[in-house]
């Protein structure tokens, strides 16, 4: 399991006599991505400024790397974390200057150039053409890019990331979702990412939550299947999914129309079961088994080609089937088990 990076316990935050965040505990581990949802003033936001410690907590605890952050100094805890606004603010400097601030500011003198191309790169600007450009002559998705870029540059520990692709071309979102996995991949960053994007969220987050009134609630993990379906003898239809395997479902309203399939509608195994009543068994690599916050569950990611699907299970059916990355299991679910969109 990996070591906490954050500890919440009966955190709450209070505007006057209004409770804007009631989190009674959660957990997020070093190198994990958090994804968090749910509608405007639910609480994603504050819960953001906590944990960059712009916002203290009106009760509760918390905790950073295993220590008390009351009795820590908030500079020196917020030096180690970034975060990414919706709408970030640019110096109005050349793109270079901004993406170099975060670093000057640090008292960082050396080897800054070649950290600012790097950083740069991640987000698909080219630092040719785009270090000496000044501020004003950017796009609004380029704008976002350099934002990043400049939190990039830094490379703390954590990243926290509010709305990052919301309001930006298709091509600038595409680039910023992977700027942010290559902060995990490159220095371990651990990321709480709050994103409307939940196609996306399902594919990388290691824990899903809902907010709602301020306080976080399990996420409905759905595997996606975007059409279009084939139909097939039975009144059945099926979709390819990669790796010569194919889902099975009933007829969905059109051939072009989404399935959704919740994760804990999925039952794993370690083996083809023989006589199996379920109409699919697809078989998958486990990428990834993670305790899911809040329900304790275990949310078991496994590859069939190109695509990742995850399965719900609890802790004792994880541990009685023994799997680890690496290997190979069998998910299985119904064909009446779709809803669509």
């Amino acid at each position: 399991m990996r070591s906490a990076v954050y500890r919440l316990e009966n955190l709450q935050v209070r505007y006057g006599n209004r409770l804007v965040l009631d989190v009674g505990h959660l957990e997020i581990g070093e190198g994990s991505i958090l994804g968090l949802e749910g509608p405007n003033g639910s609480g994603k936001s504050t819960l953001l400024r906590v944990l960059a410690f712009l916002e203290s907590p009106t009760a509760g605890s918390l905790l950073f790397m295993g220590v008390s952050a009351s009795g820590c100094d908030p500079l020196a805890l917020r030096r180690q974390v970034t975060l990414l606004l919706q709408d970030p603010y640019l110096l109005r400097t050349s793109v270079f200057e901004n993406v170099a601030y975060g670093l000057r500011a640090r008292g960082i003198r050396e080897g800054i150039r070649e950290r600012v191309f790097h950083s740069l790169e991640l987000v698909g600007l080219d630092p040719a053409s785009f270090a000496g450009r000044p501020w004003k002559s950017l796009s609004g998705g380029e704008a976002r890019r350099v934002a990043m870029a400049s939190r990039l540059a830094i490379r703390t520990p954590v990243l926290l990331l509010d709305e990052p692709t919301a309001g930006v071309d298709a091509e600038s979102a595409v680039l910023l979702k992977s700027a942010a996995l290559k902060a995990r991949e490159e220095w371990g960053a651990t990321l709480v990412v709050v994103s409307h994007d939940m196609a996306w969220m399902s594919q990388v987050a290691d824990t899903l939550l809902a907010f709602q009134d301020g306080r976080p609630g399990r996420h409905v993990v759905h595997n996606r299947f975007d059409g279009p379906w084939s139909e097939q003898d039975g009144g059945l239809w099926s979709m390819s999914i990669g790796d010569g395997q194919s889902v099975v479902a009933t007829k969905p309203p059109a051939s072009g129309r989404t399935g959704f399939l919740d994760a804990e509608d999925i039952t794993v195994a370690v083996r083809r079961p023989q006589g199996l009543s379920m109409r699919n068994a697809i078989r998958v690599t486990v990428l990834q088994m993670t305790l899911e916050n809040g329900s304790g569950a275990v949310l078991l990611k496994g590859a069939c080609g190109n695509r990742i699907l995850t399965a719900r299970l609890t802790r004792s059916s994880a541990a009685e089937l023994g799997l680890v990355p690496g290997t190979e299991a069998w998910f299985l679910f119904k064909a009446s088990a779709f809803q669509w969109e």
